[in-house]
């Protein structure tokens, strides 16, 4: 929708939040269709909250909810799902034995390491297309005004 200016409207374009999810939905669709090319076509987009922030060490489930902005309840369940698909394991976490690591299981490991030659691949497109130097401006102003745009809004618990 365009803004008005005077008694004019002038057409700005798609918003922040419409070009955000442009890219994000596209991202996702090619790369978790990529993936089931490769042999993970057991894996739904949704599990990428917990994939996306998974360490090859673990990582609390606690810290997965903070990095994906997901509540811990929906961690939980997408642990759930993950380990019993045999991507992920709950260990005891070796600095506090009263809590838990989400752990990639050998699976695991497989599919962040194809994951991420996949990413490796799109992003080696839009800078080969942009310009390396272009593309690098790109990211560092994006990853500004996510990190700007996550300090303005609480987030959820």
């Amino acid at each position: 929708m365009g803004a008005l200016t005077g008694d004019r409207q002038t057409d700005p374009g798609p918003d922040l939040g419409v070009l955000a999810a442009r890219v994000l939905f596209s991202v996702h669709r090619e790369l978790f269709a990529t993936l089931a090319e490769r042999g993970f076509d057991d894996i739904l987009p949704r599990s990428g909250a917990v994939l996306a922030h998974l360490r090859p060490e673990g990582i609390r489930a606690s810290e997965l909810a903070r990095l994906s902005g997901q509540h811990k309840q929906v961690i939980g369940t997408l642990v759930d799902d993950l380990e019993r698909l045999g991507y992920v394991e709950r260990a005891p976490d070796p600095a506090d034995r009263r809590a838990k690591l989400v752990r990639p299981t050998e699976r695991g490991l497989l599919q962040m390491e194809t994951a991420a030659a996949i990413m490796r691949a799109i992003e080696q497109r839009h800078a080969k297309s942009l310009g390396e130097k272009t593309y690098a401006a790109f990211k560092e102003a994006l990853g500004q005004v996510a990190r700007a745009q996550s300090a303005a809004v609480k987030k959820p618990d």
